[in-house]
């Protein structure tokens, strides 16, 4: 049975990550997308029990946060709380070209890829899938939030059949279950394929939901 490796530390050029790699030619790369004051080790307990074809790789946000930490827009006075698309769309472009940087260095083609995020994280992946849908094969939104200024991009066609896994707690008094909620139609408007996940939970992610997201990555 092909197994994967240890998650290893990498560096390539300015990017620090996590990478941990397939034994065998990978069918397919998960990019693990941490939240506010994270890093690259964060989202590491979502990647138990993934198939062993699956190559995952959890970047460093590029913004360092004074408190400690790392962030997916500029730190700097009046940025605390929910990001529009504007704060995000730097961080966004530049995790997509270093993505292909060194999915090119190693062989490896990500024409697609799936992403899956956790808050500040989370509202990256819906960045990444509204300005670039035709990169992202699924995504998988954990207690997030569609930015700020997203919503006029999601015309009817925009993320036609595209699906999406959110998971949100109704406890959650960081980003409030209406986000998730409102998340859901917007997609769903969209086009998407949205399954989603509510629990009585706080900011973070039931076991039920583990479950389900589990299940939702596993689909080809």
């Amino acid at each position: 049975m092909p197994t994967m490796t240890d998650p290893q530390l990498v560096t390539f050029k300015n990017w620090t990550f996590r990478l941990r790699e397939s034994r065998v030619k990978p069918k397919r790369l998960l990019v693990l997308i941490h939240g506010w004051m994270g890093d690259e080790n964060s989202m590491w307990v979502f990647a138990q029990n993934l198939s062993p074809e699956i190559t995952v790789l959890g970047p460093r946000a590029p913004f360092a946060v004074p408190e400690g930490g790392y962030s997916w827009r500029e730190v700097g006075p009046g940025t605390w709380g929910n990001a529009s698309l504007e704060d995000l769309r730097p961080a966004a472009a530049a995790l997509l070209a270093f993505l292909d940087d060194w999915s090119a260095s190693v062989g490896m083609d990500i024409d697609q890829f799936d992403v899956m995020g956790f808050s500040q994280g989370a509202a990256m992946t819906y960045v990444l899938a509204i300005l670039y849908p035709e990169r992202i094969r699924r995504l998988a939104a954990l207690s997030g939030f569609i930015p700020e200024h997203a919503e006029v991009l999601l015309n009817p066609r925009r993320l036609s059949g595209k699906p999406i896994f959110i998971a949100h707690g109704r406890q959650d008094d960081t980003v409030p279950v209406e986000q998730a909620r409102r998340a859901v139609t917007l997609l769903e408007g969209a086009g998407a394929q949205v399954l989603y996940c509510e629990s009585d939970t706080g900011h973070k992610v039931s076991r039920e939901c583990v479950k389900e997201l589990g299940k939702f990555i596993a689909r080809d």
